[in-house]
């Protein structure tokens, strides 16, 4: 969980990791619905957005869902994120910290703050919970999106699919908990919007590197002109050995100091 994140928020964000995926701990990040990460390339927290999204198009047909991540992120509600959110990008790592920090853009969308204000009661905040995660129950009977759903039912019961996963007691323990909780910080009416975070960023191969090619040119450029303009052959050649030693000697400097080269050489940390 990211250090930002206020302890009432948290304490939701915990609880929607475990009803939706079944636990909250680390391993909960790379679930995809149905628990079908195995037969993933690679860890969901080690793709970008855009690469999850572009995975997401076929898991659909595949699981059954599109839903991946610790907050079972929908396709469509992951695509309208990164459409929404300023600082998201496609190339950003999919990674826990940036999980926590769209599941908390989705809390302060359904009105978090309002309901740490006492603006919005209990069962309103529960009613729009229950519409972003499929897992948790309305707290009254109510209208859901396909039909009157009764205390205890999933905002979307009657689609074949959503089932509420946990108990309506412990959503209303766990609002009145956070909502104690953010009284007590005094978090009541401070919507917290998580950080930017940096762009996963990869390092052009040395042989790609315009930097390179224009100084291992230059070097060779630079001796050839010497030899030829300033008659360098007529000079004792301890001279020219020294004189071509400093030439090539800035040249490999120049070089060895490039990013690409120390990653490739296993220099950098």
């Amino acid at each position: 969980m990211i250090n930002t994140v206020p302890q009432g928020a948290a304490m939701l964000l915990e609880f929607i990791r475990e009803a939706e995926v079944g636990s909250s701990g680390r391993a909960s990040y790379d679930v995809i619905y149905g628990h079908n990460q195995g037969g993933l390339a690679k860890p969901l927290t080690a793709m970008t957005v855009a690469q999850v999204l572009a995975a997401q198009k076929g898991w659909s047909k595949a699981h059954g869902s599109s839903a991946a991540g610790a907050y079972q992120f929908m396709r469509a509600t992951l695509a309208g994120l990164l459409k929404e959110v300023a600082w998201l990008r496609g190339d950003h790592r999919f990674d826990a910290a940036l999980q926590d920090r769209l599941a908390l853009h989705l809390l302060n969308r359904r009105g978090l703050a309002a309901f740490l204000a006492g603006e919005i009661g209990r069962a309103e905040f529960a009613r729009r919970l229950a519409m972003e995660w499929a897992s948790l129950p309305v707290l009254t009977d109510s209208k859901g999106s396909r039909q009157r759903v009764r205390r205890g039912q999933s905002y979307y019961a009657g689609d074949g699919q959503n089932r509420a996963l946990v108990r309506p007691e412990r959503l209303e323990g766990v609002l009145g908990a956070a909502l104690a909780a953010s009284k007590q910080l005094g978090e009541a009416n401070r919507e917290i919007e998580a950080a930017p975070v940096a762009p996963v960023r990869t390092r052009k191969p040395v042989s790609r590197s315009g930097r390179f090619w224009t100084w291992l040119l230059t070097a060779g450029g630079t001796i050839l002109t010497a030899l030829k303009e300033l008659n360098l052959v007529a000079l004792d050649w301890r001279v020219q050995l020294a004189i071509l030693a400093a030439i090539i000697g800035f040249a490999v400097y120049a070089i060895w100091s490039m990013p690409a080269v120390r990653d490739a050489l296993g220099l950098t940390r």
